[in-house]
């Protein structure tokens, strides 16, 4: 953790943006590899373990799946060593920043994973905090220590951040919302922490009549939460083996590519991956189909509609997609809304 940090820290225990006490017992170069955090009015202690603040509860961690998938995954779909752009194109077409913009702004994601969008923002000169209530968090200081002082990474549900109100000039939350317990109240979380007109990116699994084509996955999702990410991935192993190979065909056909839909496992077909990369991309996915606890789909138009009763200005939506804006003063109604989702 950079100490340059500590100024938007805050005690989430607390709920009143009590200041947290740094102390260091490692550190390299303003980075603090081991130490704790304490807060001073309620004596809260967050230990800092390999660099890496620790917010989260044993039994919070409601995502094992997560940790196991990133850390066995953890380079598989990052951009640069892939040799490939597509994590770059789902961040800027999903969000309302371009890639000038983001230069020396401080970003928040939400949700981070192994990092692929973390290492997008600092590659464009972003200093990025990144979040995530897994041990995945750990595969993404992995995959970001290249851009050195510009990526931090905090252990911490969304719901429970470390962090001051309106300090982030942006706040991103990608393929997070649908696995999290109650997406209402994720989505509410997050505005307060954009300083004033500061852009959001939420996007998410949209409800649609096609979640009706995965009668085999939705079956096998009655019991596959409840197996280990071990049993997890021996079914997904099995199941692209078995299956991968229809898939592959049937994405290249014209019209017929729909069909992948009533396939038990997630296809994954770009022509900027070579045919191995789609087998291992479509392993992962898979994988993240059937080890997630909630699976929990929106509606954009209720997601915008959700976005605008907090009080937020530009709200847009499409498929899958919401952005918007923090208002340049923030309403009395909003901070209400916000208070009681928290």
């Amino acid at each position: 953790m950079r100490t340059s940090l500590l100024d938007i820290l805050a005690c989430p225990t607390c709920r009143i943006e009590a200041p947290l006490a740094l102390t260091a017992t490692a550190a390299e170069d303003g980075d603090v590899i081991a130490g704790e955090l304490r807060c001073g009015n309620c004596n809260a202690v967050f230990p800092i373990r390999d660099g890496v603040p620790r917010i989260v509860r044993e039994d919070e961690n409601y995502c094992e799946n997560f940790g196991y998938q990133w850390t066995r995954w953890k380079a598989l779909q990052i951009d640069r060593l892939g040799h490939h752009d597509i994590s770059e194109e789902r961040f800027f077409a999903n969000s309302p920043w371009t890639r000038e913009w983001l230069k020396g702004k401080l970003i928040l994601d939400a949700g981070c994973g192994a990092g692929r969008f973390s290492d997008i923002a600092a590659k464009y000169g972003a200093r990025v905090v990144s979040c995530d209530i897994s041990a995945a968090i750990d595969a993404c200081r992995e995959t970001t220590r290249i851009h050195g002082d510009l990526t931090n990474q905090f252990q911490a549900s969304i719901y429970d951040l470390p962090f001051k109100r309106h300090v982030f000039d942006g706040v991103f939350c990608y393929g997070v919302i649908q696995h999290t317990p109650d997406p209402a109240k994720t989505m509410r979380t997050l505005p307060p922490f954009l300083k004033p007109g500061a852009p959001l990116a939420y996007d998410f699994y949209e409800k649609t009549g096609w979640d009706d084509l995965g009668v085999i996955k939705y079956r096998l999702r009655r019991f596959t939460p409840d197996l280990s990410p071990e049993q997890n991935l021996r079914l997904a192993h099995a199941l692209t083996a078995a299956f991968f190979p229809l898939g592959a065909a049937l994405s290249r056909l014209p019209f017929l590519h729909v069909l992948t839909g009533v396939l038990p496992i997630a296809v994954v077909h770009d022509k900027r991956l070579s045919l191995k990369q789609e087998y291992l991309w479509s392993l992962l996915d898979t994988f993240d189909w059937y080890g997630p606890r909630y699976e929990i789909r929106q509606d954009h138009r209720k997601v915008v509609r959700l976005l605008e009763e907090l009080g937020l200005a530009d709200v847009k939506g499409r498929w899958g997609v919401a952005t918007a804006r923090a208002a340049e003063q923030p309403s009395s109604a909003a901070s209400t809304t916000v208070a009681s989702a928290l």
